[in-house]
């Protein structure tokens, strides 16, 4: 019997001074707004990466001529507390449809108050990608830091 051994998940937690509502929003709907263009896996610049708001959605890149190139799929959509995808991109970092060989990200969003939400982030389940799954794991858990700074600040309200 095979026993997989599992990779430690990625977590972070952020603060973003903005109301949970608008929080959930920027990260989901928003997601062009933040993402960074280098953080591609198309064969042309990436003009927007794009999460469609519902279960089962896509979560994918579009190229500056219009070819698209899927990343995941929304697993949880929980407005505006809740978000889960399942991450798509192996080793490779090329997509793989088979669910089996997929990591997932989740963000909870709990508000602090009325303008201040805590974005509590984990990416797991990197034993999937097989032998890639410690480069995965040790490459976002250096992406996500920036990714969501980015994110927290581009989210913040006036």
């Amino acid at each position: 019997m095979n026993v997989i051994a599992t990779i430690p998940s990625v977590r972070q937690t952020i603060v973003v001074e903005a109301p949970r509502e608008h929080a959930f929003d920027v990260f989901t709907r928003g997601l062009d707004t933040w993402w960074f263009r280098e953080h591609s896996i198309g064969k042309e610049p990436m003009q927007e990466a794009v999460m469609e708001p519902r279960q089962g959605g896509r979560v994918f890149e579009r190229g500056i001529h219009g070819t698209e190139c899927d990343w995941g799929r929304v697993l949880v959509w929980d407005p505006p507390s809740r978000l889960v995808v399942a991450w798509h991109l192996g080793g490779d970092w090329q997509f793989d449809p088979d669910s089996a060989h997929a990591s997932e990200y989740e963000a909870r969003f709990i508000a602090e108050s009325a303008t201040r939400t805590r974005v509590e982030f984990e990416h797991r389940h990197f034993e999937r990608h097989g032998d890639f799954g410690q480069s995965i794991r040790d490459n976002v858990e250096k992406g996500w830091g920036k990714l969501l700074a980015a994110y927290a600040g581009t989210a913040k309200t006036a």
